[in-house]
């Protein structure tokens, strides 16, 4: 098994200011999102423009922001709100939802496509290749957190989390964890579900999804591609992630929240990919001697 690593969540403060790791996850994330989506509009096939990217980064990186945090009160963490309201602005500690930043992501999208006269499904398709590094680095941001761990293991890969040495909001997680387990003395041996998503549901889903619109694509494919990777991926990985104590199973007694969440993203991913080759409509993400061979 591999001991936790008692990372500081806080890299350094000044005063009461302090930049935490968890933080620099979603810069990096949105650093390299711009910098993907400048290298696909640089190609000479592409149709979009250096200044679009720009603000598509923009407009994206907002509705992430608000539409996580909007997205956690609502799906997990509206009793900790109401009990401490201060808790909602408190986005540093984590809780972030990714299907509340998808959803702020499509309303976002949407006023830009209509600002800069885009069809909006190829913006989408634009898109899907660029959040899976952003999603590596904010898994990576749980970990170093010491939250969303997985259910208790004995495999040879899992974490040995013990909160002695750890900083305090790691070992107030790991010692909520050994309450809720029964765990005494409190040394978790559990999944790191943290790092699962974020090598399935970050990086292979960038590495898929890269390499899927790498040349031309049918409109709504490469969107409809991005649901079903991530809605699958997480789906299994809730089966070993610890679900959220206010919510715990929500049907059969292994069905949660996430797996809820994640299914109706699988069956619409399925519709558009079926719906963009029945189709064959040409994408306008490429220019027009590119129109005629999409496929």
């Amino acid at each position: 098994m591999i001991p936790y690593p008692a990372i500081d969540p806080i890299i350094f403060s000044v005063g009461p200011l302090a930049v935490r790791w968890y933080g620099l996850m979603y810069v990096i994330g949105f650093a390299a999102a711009w910098w993907l989506a400048r290298r696909r509009a640089a190609r000479p096939d592409s149709s979009w423009q250096a200044t679009e990217v720009d603000d598509l980064i923009f407009f994206s990186a907002i509705g992430v922001i608000l539409g996580g945090r909007l997205g956690w009160i609502l799906f997990y963490g509206g009793e900790q709100v109401l009990a401490d309201p201060v808790a909602s602005i408190r986005i540093w500690e984590g809780g972030m939802s990714f299907h509340g930043g998808l959803i702020g992501v499509l309303l976002a999208v949407l006023i830009f496509a209509r600002q800069r006269a885009r069809r909006f499904p190829d913006v989408l398709d634009f898109l899907a290749p660029l959040p899976g590094l952003g999603i590596l680095a904010g898994r990576i941001g749980n970990f170093i957190n010491g939250e969303l761990w997985g259910k208790p293991t004995e495999a040879p890969w899992a974490f040995i989390v013990d909160p002695a040495p750890l900083y305090p909001v790691q070992r107030l997680e790991a010692e909520r964890l050994c309450e809720r387990f029964g765990v005494d003395p409190c040394v978790l041996h559990v999944h790191a579900s943290q790092l699962y998503e974020g090598l399935l549901e970050g990086l292979l889903l960038f590495i898929v999804l890269w390499l899927f619109t790498r040349k031309p694509r049918p409109r709504l494919a490469p969107s409809g591609l991005f649901l079903i990777l991530y809605g699958v991926c997480r789906f299994i990985v809730e089966f070993v992630r610890v679900p959220d104590e206010n919510r715990g199973y929500l049907l059969f007694d292994w069905v949660t929240m996430g797996q809820l969440l994640s299914l109706p993203m699988i069956v619409v991913g399925a519709i558009l990919l079926a719906w963009a080759y029945r189709q064959q409509q040409a994408s306008g993400n490429y220019g027009a001697k590119q129109l005629a061979t999409a496929s």
